[in-house]
Protein backbone atom coordinates (compact mmCIF):
# COMPACT_ATOMS: atom_id res chain seq x y z
CA UNK A 1 0.00 0.00 0.00
CA UNK A 2 1.69 2.88 -1.13
CA UNK A 3 0.80 6.38 0.56
CA UNK A 4 0.85 9.08 -1.75
CA UNK A 5 -0.36 12.84 -1.50
CA UNK A 6 -3.51 12.19 -3.24
CA UNK A 7 -4.29 9.01 -0.83
CA UNK A 8 -3.90 10.97 2.25
CA UNK A 9 -5.38 13.95 0.90
CA UNK A 10 -8.55 11.72 0.32
CA UNK A 11 -8.64 10.12 3.58
CA UNK A 12 -8.15 13.62 5.30
CA UNK A 13 -11.14 14.53 3.43
CA UNK A 14 -13.13 11.90 4.81
CA UNK A 15 -11.51 11.45 8.44
CA UNK A 16 -12.99 15.48 8.29
CA UNK A 17 -16.20 14.80 7.21
CA UNK A 18 -16.88 11.43 9.42
CA UNK A 19 -15.61 13.80 12.50
CA UNK A 20 -18.01 16.73 11.44
CA UNK A 21 -21.12 13.85 10.87
CA UNK A 22 -19.82 12.04 14.24
CA UNK A 23 -19.95 15.84 16.06
CA UNK A 24 -23.43 17.20 14.55
CA UNK A 25 -24.88 14.04 15.33
CA UNK A 26 -24.01 13.76 18.92
CA UNK A 27 -26.23 16.93 19.21
CA UNK A 28 -29.37 14.75 18.40
CA UNK A 29 -31.26 13.01 20.87
CA UNK A 30 -30.49 9.08 21.00
CA UNK A 31 -32.61 6.95 18.81
CA UNK A 32 -35.08 4.59 21.05
CA UNK A 33 -32.63 2.71 23.47
CA UNK A 34 -29.89 5.39 25.66
CA UNK A 35 -26.90 6.02 23.69
CA UNK A 36 -28.02 4.55 20.00
CA UNK A 37 -27.18 6.78 17.18
CA UNK A 38 -27.72 6.33 13.12
CA UNK A 39 -24.30 6.42 12.88
CA UNK A 40 -24.17 8.11 9.89
CA UNK A 41 -20.51 8.90 10.00
CA UNK A 42 -19.68 5.35 9.12
CA UNK A 43 -20.86 6.53 5.48
CA UNK A 44 -17.29 7.97 5.19
CA UNK A 45 -15.76 4.61 6.76
CA UNK A 46 -17.48 2.43 3.91
CA UNK A 47 -16.38 4.67 1.80
CA UNK A 48 -12.27 4.56 2.94
CA UNK A 49 -12.85 0.75 2.97
CA UNK A 50 -14.29 0.83 -0.70
CA UNK A 51 -12.17 3.62 -2.31
CA UNK A 52 -8.89 3.26 -0.33
CA UNK A 53 -8.59 -0.05 1.88
CA UNK A 54 -9.73 -1.20 5.30
CA UNK A 55 -6.16 -0.13 7.07
CA UNK A 56 -7.01 3.57 5.99
CA UNK A 57 -10.82 2.94 7.14
CA UNK A 58 -9.20 1.97 10.55
CA UNK A 59 -7.26 4.92 10.38
CA UNK A 60 -10.22 7.15 9.95
CA UNK A 61 -12.02 5.33 12.70
CA UNK A 62 -9.22 5.92 14.88
CA UNK A 63 -8.89 9.40 14.14
CA UNK A 64 -12.67 10.28 14.56
CA UNK A 65 -12.91 8.51 17.91
CA UNK A 66 -10.12 10.18 18.93
CA UNK A 67 -11.19 13.71 17.70
CA UNK A 68 -15.10 13.15 18.52
CA UNK A 69 -13.98 12.41 22.22
CA UNK A 70 -11.82 15.22 22.64
CA UNK A 71 -14.04 17.86 21.00
CA UNK A 72 -17.40 16.53 22.74
CA UNK A 73 -15.44 15.99 26.10
CA UNK A 74 -16.42 12.44 26.45
CA UNK A 75 -13.87 10.46 26.88
CA UNK A 76 -15.30 8.34 28.52
CA UNK A 77 -16.97 7.48 25.25
CA UNK A 78 -14.19 7.27 23.20
CA UNK A 79 -13.58 3.00 24.51
CA UNK A 80 -16.57 2.23 23.45
CA UNK A 81 -16.58 4.03 20.04
CA UNK A 82 -12.79 3.07 19.06
CA UNK A 83 -13.34 -0.67 19.48
CA UNK A 84 -16.55 -1.02 18.13
CA UNK A 85 -15.49 1.29 15.20
CA UNK A 86 -12.42 -1.04 14.55
CA UNK A 87 -14.30 -4.03 14.92
CA UNK A 88 -16.92 -2.66 12.23
CA UNK A 89 -14.60 -1.36 9.63
CA UNK A 90 -12.67 -5.34 9.91
CA UNK A 91 -15.84 -6.68 9.32
CA UNK A 92 -17.00 -4.34 6.20
CA UNK A 93 -13.08 -5.02 5.24
CA UNK A 94 -13.38 -8.78 5.41
CA UNK A 95 -16.20 -8.67 3.67
CA UNK A 96 -15.66 -6.72 0.88
CA UNK A 97 -11.92 -7.67 -0.11
CA UNK A 98 -13.26 -11.44 -0.24
CA UNK A 99 -17.25 -11.32 -1.06
CA UNK A 100 -17.97 -7.72 -2.50
CA UNK A 101 -18.34 -9.45 -6.07
CA UNK A 102 -21.27 -12.19 -3.81
CA UNK A 103 -22.60 -9.77 -1.46
CA UNK A 104 -24.04 -6.16 -2.00
CA UNK A 105 -21.98 -2.92 -0.25
CA UNK A 106 -25.80 -2.43 1.40
CA UNK A 107 -25.31 -5.89 2.76
CA UNK A 108 -21.52 -5.57 4.14
CA UNK A 109 -22.55 -2.03 5.53
CA UNK A 110 -25.18 -4.06 7.98
CA UNK A 111 -22.95 -6.82 8.93
CA UNK A 112 -20.72 -4.10 9.91
CA UNK A 113 -23.30 -2.02 11.58
CA UNK A 114 -24.50 -4.71 13.39
CA UNK A 115 -20.76 -5.71 14.76
CA UNK A 116 -20.31 -2.16 15.98
CA UNK A 117 -23.56 -2.40 18.22
CA UNK A 118 -22.54 -5.80 19.79
CA UNK A 119 -18.74 -4.59 20.15
CA UNK A 120 -20.32 -1.38 21.57
CA UNK A 121 -22.67 -3.01 24.20
CA UNK A 122 -20.14 -5.84 25.07
CA UNK A 123 -17.59 -3.45 25.66
CA UNK A 124 -20.06 -1.32 28.12
CA UNK A 125 -21.59 -4.56 29.79
CA UNK A 126 -17.49 -5.40 30.42
CA UNK A 127 -16.63 -1.87 31.62
CA UNK A 128 -19.69 -1.19 33.71
CA UNK A 129 -19.70 -4.98 35.02
CA UNK A 130 -23.32 -5.34 33.89
CA UNK A 131 -24.04 -8.18 32.04
CA UNK A 132 -27.67 -7.83 32.15
CA UNK A 133 -27.35 -5.09 29.66
CA UNK A 134 -26.64 -7.92 27.09
CA UNK A 135 -30.86 -7.81 26.62
CA UNK A 136 -30.28 -4.80 24.88
CA UNK A 137 -28.54 -7.09 22.03
CA UNK A 138 -31.34 -8.19 20.40
CA UNK A 139 -32.50 -4.68 20.09
CA UNK A 140 -29.23 -2.79 19.16
CA UNK A 141 -29.18 -5.84 16.22
CA UNK A 142 -32.38 -4.30 14.93
CA UNK A 143 -31.62 -1.26 15.08
CA UNK A 144 -27.84 -2.25 13.73
CA UNK A 145 -29.71 -3.66 10.74
CA UNK A 146 -31.74 -0.18 9.74
CA UNK A 147 -28.51 1.75 10.52
CA UNK A 148 -26.32 -0.55 8.40
CA UNK A 149 -29.31 0.09 5.14
CA UNK A 150 -29.31 3.28 6.00
CA UNK A 151 -25.64 4.10 5.58
CA UNK A 152 -25.30 1.52 2.74
CA UNK A 153 -27.71 3.24 0.99
CA UNK A 154 -26.19 6.08 1.37
CA UNK A 155 -22.63 4.71 0.76
CA UNK A 156 -23.58 3.41 -2.64
CA UNK A 157 -25.22 6.41 -3.83
CA UNK A 158 -22.51 8.75 -3.18
CA UNK A 159 -19.81 6.23 -4.95
CA UNK A 160 -22.87 6.35 -7.91
CA UNK A 161 -22.54 10.17 -8.21
CA UNK A 162 -19.83 11.59 -6.84
CA UNK A 163 -16.89 11.77 -9.27
CA UNK A 164 -13.83 10.24 -7.08
CA UNK A 165 -12.10 9.46 -10.14
CA UNK A 166 -9.53 12.39 -9.78
CA UNK A 167 -8.75 11.92 -6.31
CA UNK A 168 -8.04 8.24 -6.89
CA UNK A 169 -5.80 9.01 -9.89
CA UNK A 170 -2.00 8.54 -8.90
CA UNK A 171 -0.86 9.43 -12.42
CA UNK A 172 -0.28 13.10 -11.39
CA UNK A 173 1.62 12.72 -8.42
Amino acid sequence: MKFNSKRIALLAMLTAMASITFIIEGLFPPLFIPGAKMGLSNIFSMLAVVLLSPIDAIILVAIRTTLGALITGSMSSWLYSFFAGVASVAVAGFLYWFFADKVSLISISVAAAVMHNVVQNTVFCLVTQTPELYAYLPYLALLGVVAGALVGVATVLILKYVPFGRFLDTSLE
